[in-house]
C-alpha cells in the first residue's frame, strides 16, 4: 500500500516544530486523549518537560488526533533525524515496528507495547501490582461492601488493571463485591467524560461507594460524578489526588514520566517491565488524601506491597494468563 501524505493540517505543525530544532533532538508522540489528559499522556509530557528543564535542550512533540496519524508522525520525525523517538501508548506499537525497520540507525521507544526490533526499547508496566494496592484501599474504605471499576477501551491491558484491583479488594475483604464496566471498544473510549460519569452514576446507584477509573481522560467524568454523589474515586497513571480533593481516595501511579525521562537520557533496546520492585507503579499518598487513609489502611497496604515485592503475594496478570483466575 503506498504511503499516504500527511494531512494539510498536520504538515505545517511538524515542519514548524522541526525547523527550530537540531537534528538530534528527541521526539515524543502523544496518543489520543492528548498530552493534557491529566493521566497517561500527561505523565509522559511531564517526564519530557523534566528532561528539557534539566538538560536545557528541546524536543519535538505531536499529539495524535486520529489513528492514521500515528505512522505519518513517526515517519516525519524520523525523516528529520529525531533521536530517540518515543511513542506513548500501546496503539503506537505497530507503527513503531514498521518505521523503526526503515530507520535502523535511529532509536525508538514504545510505552505499553512490545516491539522486537534491535533499535527499539519496549517499556511496559506491571499495572496489576499497583492496582492490587488501590484495591486493598478501596475495600477498606468501602462502607457498603461494594466497589467498582471503570475501564476505558476494552483491551487486555485494561483488563490487567481490573484484575489486579479485584484481587487487592478481595485480599482486604474476601466478601467484597466488585462491579466492572468498560467505556467502549474504540480509542474514543479514552476521552469520553460524559460516558464515564454515566457509568459511575449507575454503579453508585447499585451500591458502589468507591470506584477506580483506568480510562484516561474519561476518568475526569467519573471523578466529578463521585464528587457529586459524595463517593470515593481512585485516579490512575498520574497522581490525580488533587483533581477532586476529598473525593480522590488515592491514585494508582504509573511512572510513565520516569520512563520518558530515562529514555530521553539513554535508550536501552530490548524489553523493560516496571513493577513495584522497580518503582514503576505504586499508590499515591500526599496532602490531598492523607486524611482519608487511616493508620490501619496504610499498615495493610504497605504489608501487601512488601509481600508482592518479596514474592509472597503473587498477583495474577490478566495479560499473561488470559483470565483473572
Amino acid at each position: 500500500m503506498p504511503f499516504k501524505p500527511l494531512s494539510q493540517a498536520l504538515l505545517p505543525v511538524l515542519f514548524s516544530l522541526a525547523a527550530g530544532a537540531a537534528h538530534a533532538d528527541p521526539a515524543v508522540i502523544f496518543d489520543m486523549g492528548g498530552k493534557f489528559d491529566k493521566s497517561f499522556n500527561q505523565a509522559g509530557y511531564e517526564g519530557a518537560e523534566r528532561w528539557k528543564k534539566e538538560s536545557g535542550k528541546t524536543y519535538l512533540e505531536f499529539e495524535i488526533s486520529n489513528p492514521a496519524q500515528r505512522e505519518q508522525a513517526l515517519r516525519r520525525m524520523a525523516e528529520r533525524g529525531a533521536d530517540p523517538i518515543i511513542g506513548i501508548g500501546f496503539s503506537q506499537g505497530s507503527a513503531i515496528d514498521k518505521v523503526s525497520r526503515d530507520f535502523p540507525k535511529l532509536k525508538f521507544v514504545v510505552i505499553d507495547a512490545e516491539v522486537k526490533q534491535p533499535n527499539v526499547q519496549s517499556i511496559t508496566f506491571k499495572e496489576h501490582e499497583g492496582s492490587f494496592l488501590v484495591g486493598v484501599l478501596a475495600a477498606m474504605a468501602s462502607k457498603s461492601g461494594k466497589v467498582g471499576f471503570i475501564g476505558g477501551m476494552d483491551i487486555p491491558l485494561i483488563r490487567r488493571f481490573q484484575c489486579g484491583f479485584e484481587q487487592g479488594a478481595r485480599y482486604a475483604n474476601p466478601k467484597i463485591e466488585v462491579a466492572g464496566n468498560m467505556t467502549g471498544t474504540t480509542p474514543t473510549a479514552w476521552n469520553d467524560p460524559a460516558r464515564g460519569a454515566e457509568l459511575a452514576k449507575a454503579q453508585f446507584a447499585g451500591g458502589v461507594d468507591v470506584v477506580f477509573a483506568a480510562a484516561g481522560g474519561t476518568g475526569i467524568g467519573v471523578y466529578q460524578a463521585a464528587k457529586d454523589a459524595k463517593k470515593y474515586a481512585i485516579g490512575v497513571d498520574s497522581n490525580q489526588n488533587h483533581v477532586q480533593p476529598g473525593t480522590m481516595l488515592t491514585s494508582m501511579v504509573k511512572r510513565v514520566d520516569v520512563a520518558v525521562y530515562q529514555a530521553f537520557k539513554a535508550v536501552k533496546p530490548g524489553s523493560t517491565s516496571l513493577g513495584l520492585k522497580e518503582g514503576g507503579v505504586d499508590y499515591a499518598l500526599d496532602q490531598h488524601n492523607e486524611k482519608l487513609i487511616t493508620a490501619d489502611m496504610k499498615k495493610k497496604v504497605e504489608a501487601a506491597k512488601a509481600d508482592i515485592i518479596a514474592g509472597k503475594i503473587k498477583v495474577i496478570d490478566f495479560m499473561a494468563n488470559g483470565t483473572c483466575k
